[in-house]
């Protein structure tokens, strides 16, 4: 018997063999997928662009943390391998043969592999028997070939995912262009708009130390918040936590920043990834206001997130930085969908601006959602200590943030009733129709 996996499935492309379950493609729920802890991964190709595959999925930022070597020579070269070496915590073993040969080979595997190891089995044969006799041997999971890179992540993710647990929460990171394009209002007013269309919880890390406006978004002002929290990473947990977050409502809870300057923030990449990953995995979902510089943890803040929103304004220079972010994003995150950008403060009186087509055309990314300038409504919002929503939840801006929101979490837009005062008499008219 191979390992002890305690969740188990078959992943193909398509389907399974007559008789098996069909399953939807690792791509369809990648947003789900848990980034991978520190683990050896060690896999044994037959085919080359399998091989490309895992090692495309080894640069993914979900197994940053997973120390991933990829060889060929399948199941034979493994076996040879393991006789005179420790066998890591996961074996990727691609097979090129039938069923029974298959068996054979991965029982001979068995003989040199440590209590605990675990298996993924990559076959070119998609059959139900082999699937349900590999699990009965202990087999993680058997996927079919050819694989895909999410597929990938998505299997390793699934065996360090307790099945009898919630989904881990999604961070949203939320970082500006330029300086004052309305980044942190973005993420104050989405965190809002999620735990009340939702109604779930959702906490606001700001990261912005000196200068956050989290606090006076919220017309809060609590005494602790997340500096107490990076200073001493290795202590957060639940109980700490809950100590530390300031509640907003029933659903939404503030990691505030300090917003003083009697000391310099420099913070500790590795700080800043453990705070947010205890916060995950004790809320469905983390909205990071991230400043807007680029320090290492600053950078690592984005580029780990679940989603990244970029808020810029329609000018040169958010034109030029909206660029640059928007390649270094797709490069460093090939397998995540790409950033969703914000385009905010738009129609400006008297301020020349790059027409919303022209932005995305240049940036070579359309801009889902366009935010109009109101200095009325958000002056308003701002001094009140209120969010867009609860000023005016039928304006334009609010309309613009539960569609950022559904974006965020694949809900369909929600029509309005409201909209005709005709739709009363119409539904009356239907009725008496289908009563006819």
């Amino acid at each position: 018997m191979i390992g002890d996996a305690a969740y188990s499935r078959v992943s193909t492309a398509e389907s399974d063999a007559p008789g098996g379950r069909e399953h939807e493609p690792a791509a369809a729920e990648e947003p789900r997928a848990r980034p991978i802890p520190r683990v050896n991964i060690q896999a044994f190709c037959e085919d080359q662009e399998t091989a490309a595959i895992i090692q495309k999925a080894s640069e993914d930022r979900r197994l940053a943390k997973a120390h991933v070597t990829v060889q060929m020579g399948g199941v034979e070269a493994a076996t040879a391998f393991y006789r005179n070496a420790q066998t890591p915590n996961l074996i990727i073993i691609e097979s090129l043969l039938d069923r029974k040969e298959m068996l054979s080979d991965l029982e001979r595997l068995a003989e040199v592999c440590d209590a605990g190891t675990k298996v993924i089995a990559i076959g070119h044969v998609n059959d139900v028997l082999l699937y349900r006799e590999l699990l009965r041997r202990g087999v993680s999971e058997y996927v079919v070939a050819p694989v895909k890179v999410l597929q990938v992540i998505e299997s390793i993710s699934t065996i360090y995912t307790d099945p009898e647990t919630g989904p881990v929460g999604q961070v949203i990171a939320f970082v500006g262009a330029k300086g004052g394009a309305g980044s942190s209002t973005v993420c104050h007013n989405t965190a809002f708009t999620i735990a009340g269309m939702l109604q779930s919880d959702v906490v606001i890390a700001d990261l912005d130390l000196p200068f956050g406006t989290a606090g006076l978004d919220f017309n809060q002002d609590p005494l602790q918040g997340i500096a107490d929290a990076l200073a001493s990473p290795q202590r957060l947990d639940e109980v700490l936590l809950d100590r530390l977050l300031s509640r907003c409502s029933d659903h939404l809870s503030l990691f505030a920043a300090p917003t003083s300057l009697d000391r310099p923030y420099d913070v500790d990449p590795s700080a800043c990834e453990t705070v947010l990953d205890v916060v995950r995995e004790n809320v469905p979902w983390v909205a990071v206001d991230v400043p807007h510089l680029w320090t290492a943890w600053a950078k690592e803040a984005v580029l780990k997130a679940d989603h990244v929103v970029l808020t810029a304004m329609p000018d040169l220079a958010s034109l030029r930085n909206t660029k640059n972010m928007v390649d270094q994003l797709k490069a460093a995150r090939p397998n995540d969908r790409p950033p969703l950008l914000v385009l905010n403060q738009v129609g400006l009186p008297k301020r020349p601006e790059i027409s919303v087509k022209d932005f995305g055309h240049a940036i070579e990314l359309e801009p889902k959602i366009v935010i109009d300038f109101d200095a009325q409504l958000f002056g308003a919002a701002a001094n009140n200590g209120q969010m867009i929503e609860e000023v005016s939840d039928k304006s334009k801006a609010a309309d613009a943030f539960r569609s950022l929101v559904n974006l965020l979490t694949d809900r369909s837009e929600q029509k309005n009733e409201r909209q005709s005062l005709l739709g009363p008499l119409l539904g009356r008219l239907r009725l008496t129709k289908a009563r006819a």
